[in-house]
């Protein structure tokens, strides 16, 4: 076993598959993972589906909306401070940032895969 402390400011910055800004903070690994991650104001993220993980996020700042379809059902839901949603395996998303941009952080599980294809690009609302 080990113990993982990472601080944000320290964590590296990369380009998630749907285009948002991305900064992965600690893992269990194979259990679960944890990044915070932003769009730019009035940026519009690629709707996508993940093939292996589910994610529960938390709206820090900004606001912005998201667009999530599964299993015949199909919502928009306002994004601003102290929201907090899940996006269920399969779910195909999409998320855009209003002019004072967009910051939440999120648990996946299992942990975000190291293997490239986990995003899959699906048609998007935006």
């Amino acid at each position: 076993m080990t113990f993982q402390t990472v601080r944000v400011e320290e964590a590296a910055e990369v380009i998630a598959p749907d285009g948002s800004l991305v900064r992965p903070l600690c893992t269990l690994p194979e259990r679960a993972s944890f990044a915070r991650f932003e769009l730019a104001p009035e940026q519009v993220s690629r709707a996508v589906s993940h093939a292996t993980v589910e994610e529960i996020w938390y709206v820090l700042g900004g606001a912005g909306r998201i667009w999530r379809a599964a299993n015949g059902l199909d919502e928009i839901t306002e994004l601003v401070p102290g929201v907090c949603l899940t996006i269920p395996l399969g779910t195909t998303f999409q998320f855009r940032a209003d002019p004072a941009g967009l910051l939440v952080v999120a648990v996946t599980t299992p942990a975000w895969p190291t293997t490239p294809g986990e995003a899959r690009p699906r048609l998007g609302t935006w």
